[in-house]
Order: structure tokens, then sequence, then C-alpha cells
């Protein structure tokens, strides 16, 4: 019997190529906000929180730990390079790079903390629906294999001499 797969059991990308894509695309969220208002705002916000949701379904399960500790590291990451290039589109002209990161942190906290939040939720309910798919798979091998059993002619000695 064929089972298809739910939003929840699609994920199977490797850890690293899902941390490359998140990045890909909260770059991609920074540079449109940059072209489009001339400053990190709340389309970065939007598209933080969307990736996080987009790397937590794409990866697999195997990986979730790399997922889970992602948000953090990706925002703090692209903050390190915006304020070491363009520290004016997170922070004040004059702040030096360390400044330039505490004030985008701080300015985006609240995108972090949904993004973060979505993140561990959907890793938490991906995690419980393939648990749950494990067990009722080992529920219908062992019922398949209680079917064999009745089936089969009971085992008979034989001897000979």
């Amino acid at each position: 019997m064929s089972h298809s797969q739910t939003l929840w059991e699609e994920g199977h990308e490797p850890g690293r190529q899902v941390v490359l894509l998140g990045l890909a695309l909260v770059l991609t969220a920074v540079a449109l906000d940059i072209v489009v208002f001339d400053h990190v705002g709340w389309l970065f916000d939007l598209g933080f929180a969307a990736t996080c949701v987009a790397v937590a379904l794409a990866v697999r399960q195997r990986d979730f730990f790399t997922v889970g500790v992602l948000p953090p590291l990706l925002m703090m990451g692209v903050f390190l390079l915006l304020g070491a290039t363009r520290p004016a589109v997170i922070a004040d002209r004059t702040d030096g790079i360390v400044q330039a990161v505490v004030s985008g942190l701080a300015h985006h906290a609240t995108a972090l903390v949904v993004g973060y939040a979505l993140t561990l939720a959907t890793l938490a309910i991906r995690h419980r629906v393939l648990a749950q798919g494990r067990t009722q798979a080992q529920r219908q091998a062992q019922a398949q294999a209680a079917s064999n059993r009745l089936g089969s002619p009971a085992p008979t000695r034989t001897t000979s001499g």
C-alpha cells in the first residue's frame, strides 16, 4: 500500500545545503530591502521568518539540529557582513562593526524570536509526524508477520530410524 507524504514528511535535503539555501534567501531579502527602502526593515523581517520555516521543512530528519540552531547564527552572520560593509543599513553611519551588529540584532529581535519559534515548532511537528509514521509502519510490519504465521502450517517433527 502506497502512502502519500504530507508536508511534514517531505524534507530530505542535507543540512549543509539547507544552510546555504537559508543564507542565500536571507541575503536576497536583505538586497531587496536595501534596493527598495535603502535600509534593512520589515521586508527583511518577513523574509527571515519565511526562510526559517522553509529550511525547517526542507531539511532531512537527521540534520534537524543544524536547522534548530540556524536562525540566530544566520541573522548574526548577515549582520556581521552588513556591519563590516554597510553599517548604515542596520545602524547609525558612525557605528563600528560591533555596535552595528548589536543595533541590528536589537532592531530585528522580534523577527529573530518569531523565526526561531517557527523553526522549532516546525521541527517539533515534523519530528512527531515522522515518529508516528515509523510507529505505524512497525505495527503494519508486525501485523503482516503475524498474519504470515497464522497461515503457515504447524511445525512437525520427523525422525528417521
